[in-house]
């Protein structure tokens, strides 16, 4: 199994240390592409059209979930969820005051929910299974309890608390023999442990966890002696013909359980998760995920205060555990921090499992084929520095620097500083992972070719700068591929220049279509920069070295104190040495005297599909731009590491700083139809957007510094539409300025030369 390839075709992966398959696994590039193509088609033609147009495929996504089980496409229905498959089950049976259903202790709350529901308003007897002493159904009691007739046991093959596996097999072949059919609740299993028919009658099963299908996906499985008994209490056009005026006739299949209204293009993604599971088969998802688990649980074992709660028949892919001293919630909360998305369970969530083992709550990690041996590195890590840290700094105490903004400049500020020894706090107005700003997005662009030789040295730097960090990281940051910069032959200005930069013919990429009207230089050096991981990177980083960073605290003004500074939040006072305001958009809000000279603009990407996506690959293109005369600068990213080729325009309309929107179908309209232009090979439509913003400076310079008037006061507004490249550097800046080290390479940047 490939797990690079696997990583590098799931978006997810670039952005977080994603430990909740088990709630809602990653997808990847080819189901969210099916999800977003089947929408566009709606919006295009109608969504009843689009369903017609999509009839084949949408009749695979039954014979691909009958493969997976071992079952006949009749067999399947598909739902909205795995509870919703629960209830049409549920509600189907022939059910009447007195009649016995046996629940294992494993059952979810929602099954176990419904189950007091219904001994409540129907006196269906409910008794929950005894479990043996590893945790799973004790099957002599199971036994002894099937001497007396019972309407259904009902097992969660794993359970949402822990990394139990139940013997369905064992557990099926019992209920069998005594006549008594079982729902297995597959939902944790389907997709991580090999399953088929003869482990339940009924089978219950979601798309958003190990499948790595979309949220909103589910199905259920009713073998065929089971429909001879059970009629849907709330039959649809879906699953039933109206044939008279007072009589209907249901569907000969599983299909009687669904209904006519569904979200379409998510069963179609549902449909391209299941032939990727079946294509690397479960049973090498089975052996990948638990090997990855196992060393999972070896690594937390010699954690220092962590405490594994997984009973003995625990294993598969799902880890549980509880630090020592922390509530599970709080752990969560600082392991999202740090940029490790695990989650927890509290004991509502599994009673008759958790109450039992005396436990209130616990953490879940679980894993799945795109997480590799890093990823346990980096949550086991973040568990230790609650024990390294620095303790937090308190509303009123004083810090040595407080970082407000955590983009690029912002985290590697923070970072640098950290690493000197200096207490950081870091402040940003927005959650970790949002949007609004300029550092979010896959890839960027890297060049040595300028214009002005005065950034040669920075340029320098900044290429020093991500090795460096690429080497901390433990991930290679920057991929050099080699630019392309366009420009018209007839336009007598200077064009870009550098180190190695050359001019050469205007066919020197082959995905760039580009006539005799054009005049090129080629820069060697450039390069497409990972720019999710960089964040990524950054935040687990400054962690790791002490920062107390602060996401979602709004700060509504500073003043200067004598040689410290005073920094209001809405969470109270903070007093520091030092302030580094590296705010992007915002900055000129926070510096007055940089708001008339700093204008944000909107600016949205689009990528688009191709027939043949080598061709908008490297070496057949790398990052370029072309000076459109009438139009402006187009610039774009190869088609790189599972995402697809990336083209904006490097100009936009004023910003106000409000939620982000959604590109437009005339902005992703406007570049498109550049992409026809110059890229022949990008032939498919926009299979996703971006939309960010850039803080323009007059000559699309930077101000970098101390602010004239208060020397401890720093600010970082890198901008102007190609800062991220020198963001490593730009904050090994800040961090010598901070601790007063002069930095005359930067005298050009200085905040009071804009």
């Amino acid at each position: 199994m490939n797990t690079a390839a696997l990583r590098a075709a799931t978006p997810g992966a670039r952005h977080a240390r994603h430990f909740n398959a088990a709630g809602s696994a990653l997808p990847s590039e080819a189901v969210l592409a099916t999800v977003i193509e089947h929408l566009r088609l709606e919006s295009r033609i109608g969504g009843y059209e689009a369903a017609a147009t999509a009839k084949d495929q949408s009749e695979q996504v039954y014979s691909l979930a009958a493969r997976l089980l071992g079952a006949d496409p009749a067999d399947i229905a598909l739902t909205e969820s795995a509870t919703v498959a629960w209830h049409r089950a549920l509600d189907a049976l022939p059910l009447k005051p007195g009649d016995r259903i046996l629940a294992a202790a494993s059952s979810y709350v929602s099954s176990a929910l419904h189950l007091l529901e219904l001994r409540r308003s129907k006196g269906i007897e409910v008794e929950v299974l005894p479990c043996a002493d590893d945790g799973t159904v004790d099957r002599q009691a199971l036994a002894d309890a099937l001497r007396r007739p019972a309407a259904l046991v009902t097992v969660a093959h794993v359970p949402t608390s822990s990394g139990l596996i139940e013997p369905a097999a064992e557990i099926a072949a019992q209920c069998r023999a005594a006549g008594v059919p079982l729902l297995l609740d597959a939902t944790q299993s389907l997709g991580q442990i090999p399953l088929d028919v003869t482990s339940g009658d009924i089978i219950v099963g979601t798309g958003r966890k190990f499948l790595r299908g979309p949220r909103g996906t589910g199905l259920l499985y009713v073998s065929p002696a089971m429909r001879e008994i059970m009629r849907p209490s709330h039959p649809d056009v879906r699953g039933a013909v109206w044939q008279s005026d007072d009589a209907y006739e249901l569907a000969a299949g599983a299909r009687r359980f669904e209904t006519w209204e569904t979200a379409h293009a998510l069963r179609l993604g549902l449909g391209t998760a299941l032939r990727e599971a079946l294509d690397l088969t479960i049973e090498e998802i089975n052996r990948r995920t638990t090997t990855l688990a196992d060393r999972l649980r070896s690594a937390l074992s010699a954690t220092a205060g962590v405490r594994l709660t997984d009973p003995s028949a625990g294993g598969g892919a799902i880890v549980t555990f509880v630090l020592d001293g922390e509530q599970p919630v709080d752990t969560v909360r600082r392991l999202r921090a740090a940029g490790v998305h695990v989650v927890s369970v509290p004991a509502s969530h599994g009673r008759w499992d958790l109450e039992r083992r005396g436990l209130d709550a616990v953490v879940r990690a679980s894993v799945h084929v795109y997480n590799d041996d890093s990823d346990v590195d980096a949550l086991t890590e973040a568990l230790k520095v609650r024990k390294n840290a620095p303790a937090l700094i308190s509303s009123g105490a004083r810090a040595d620097t407080i970082v407000i903004g955590a983009g690029v400049h912002g985290a590697s500020a923070a970072w640098h500083l950290a690493q000197r020894g200096v207490s950081v706090v870091q402040l940003d107005r927005f959650p970790d992972g949002h949007t609004e700003g300029s550092s979010h997005g896959h890839t960027r662009m890297i060049r040595r070719a300028y214009p002005n030789p005065i950034w040669d040295d920075l340029v320098d730097r900044a290429y020093l700068a991500w090795a460096e960090l690429s080497e901390a990281a433990g991930v290679p940051l920057l991929t050099t591929t080699g630019g392309l910069y366009a420009r018209p032959a007839a336009d007598g200005s200077p064009g870009l220049r550098g180190p190695g930069v050359q001019t050469v013919p205007v066919s020197r990429f082959a995905g760039l279509r580009l006539g005799s009207e054009f005049t090129a230089v080629f820069d060697p050096a450039a390069g497409v920069l990972d720019a999710a991981a960089t964040m990524r990177s950054l935040r687990e980083l400054g962690l790791a070295h002490g920062v107390d960073r602060r996401a979602g605290c709004t700060v509504e003004s500073w003043s200067a104190d004598g040689d410290g500074v005073t920094v209001r939040t809405a969470d109270g006072l903070l007093r520091a040495d030092r302030l580094v305001i590296a705010a992007g958009p915002w900055t000129g809000t926070l510096v007055p005297s940089l708001k008339d000279l700093l204008q944000v603009v909107r600016i949205v990407n689009i990528f688009i599909g191709s027939s043949d996506p080598a061709k908008l690959a490297p070496p057949a293109l790398g990052p370029f731009s072309v000076e459109v005369p009438g139009v402006g600068l187009l610039y774009g990213l190869p088609a790189f590491d599972g995402s697809a080729v990336k083209i904006g325009l490097d100009h936009g309309p004023a910003d106000d700083l409000g939620p982000q929107t959604p590109v437009t179908a005339a902005e992703a309209g406007e570049l498109l139809a550049l992409a026809r232009r110059f890229l022949p090979a990008a032939d498919g439509d926009v299979v996703d957007s971006v939309s960010c913003r850039y803080t323009m400076a007059p000559r699309n310079r930077f101000a970098v510094g101390a602010l004239p008037d208060t020397p401890q006061v720093l600010v970082a507004a890198a901008c102007s539409g190609h800062g991220f490249k020198f963001g490593p550097a730009i904050g090994a800046a800040l961090a010598d300025l901070a601790l007063g080290k002069h930095r005359p390479d930067l005298d050009f940047l200085a905040p009071g030369e804009l």
